[in-house]
């Protein structure tokens, strides 16, 4: 697995105590077939959400969080997203020499004191084996887990609150939760809540992949933002690949549980609401929810389609 020769320049690790943790993997290595045709030639992580693409709110989220180093978990066809975060200086010049400098404050995304490193997950066999592509980035040390193609709004301090339980509790895994619909559990990963710890945070005691509504323990979804020691390595190693041959993320954090580990959920705060870019529906809604806080003006226009 070769790595960008910028991870010559990693960062010093500060301790989990700090309740900072400076490192986040994020994979955007899927394919995103439920949104095409518009992902056939594109990352779903790169369609526009208002104005800014999915992976980018995600990064800004990172950076308002504490995050320092992001290590993008990338694929075939995903190269769109190293070009999105690169320094374009040919543009800025284009831009002033045209005399739209107004439009430069629109690339100050590229200052974020973030470090960027990219690896490849070779071929798709899941979120789990995404995860085992950061496994010499991240070393022994702690990091986040970010899913690239979930937005959480709400200026979300959901890193930071879950890296906060992450070194209070000792937990092995602390995992980001949401309310859903019962009858929408089947596509997410349920979690089964046991001992409450205040704050939020709670005792998972089990997790179950995409149960059906009758099997679901619970109606919390797992919401796509993870903290993880790097015991969830050897947990991944002795997981067997399920259907579609992939290895289950969620299969991973089952053995962790089974060898006696602790794994806490986090609740989102009410605020905190999770946009999943993962079908046209759920797209659509982050468009026009994003859309409307940015333009206002607009809201009367879509009022006036939605009574046609």
């Amino acid at each position: 697995m070769a790595f960008d020769a910028t991870l010559l320049c990693f960062l010093p690790f500060p301790s989990v105590n700090h309740m900072i943790i400076p490192i986040a993997v994020v994979p955007v290595a899927g394919m995103g077939t439920r949104l095409l045709p518009a992902t056939k030639s594109q990352p779903k992580e790169m369609l526009p959400v208002a104005k800014k693409p999915v992976v980018q709110y995600v990064v800004e989220e990172l950076e308002a969080n504490g995050v320092k180093q992001v290590l993008f978990i990338t694929g075939k066809n995903k190269s769109s997203i190293e070009n999105h975060f690169d320094f374009d200086h040919e543009l800025m010049r284009n831009l002033r020499e045209g005399g739209k400098e107004d439009l430069l404050a629109e690339l100050e995304y590229e200052r974020l004191s973030v470090h960027f490193f990219f690896t490849r997950q070779r071929r798709q066999k899941g979120l789990g084996d995404a995860i085992l592509c950061a496994r010499n980035f991240t070393q022994n040390a702690a990091f986040i887990v970010a899913l690239g193609d979930s937005i959480i709004g709400g200026a979300s301090a959901i890193v930071s609150h879950t890296a906060e339980v992450f070194a209070s509790t000792g937990a092995s895994c602390v995992i980001a939760v949401e309310e859903v619909p019962r009858e929408s559990v089947t596509s997410y990963g349920v979690v089964k809540p046991g001992a409450d710890l205040g704050n939020g945070a709670f005792v998972i005691e089990d997790l179950v992949e995409k149960p059906s509504v009758a099997d679901a323990p619970s109606n919390l979804a797992i919401a796509a933002r993870y903290i993880f020691g790097p015991e969830i390595y050897p947990a991944l190693d002795k997981t067997m690949p399920g259907k579609g041959g992939e290895i289950q993320l969620t299969d991973a954090i089952r053995l962790l549980l089974d060898s006696g580990r602790k794994i806490v959920g986090v609740r989102l705060a009410a605020d905190e609401k999770r946009y999943d870019i993962g079908n046209f529906e759920s797209y659509f809604e982050a468009f026009i929810e994003f859309a409307l806080k940015e333009y206002p003006h607009l809201y009367d226009l879509f009022r006036k389609q939605a009574d046609k």
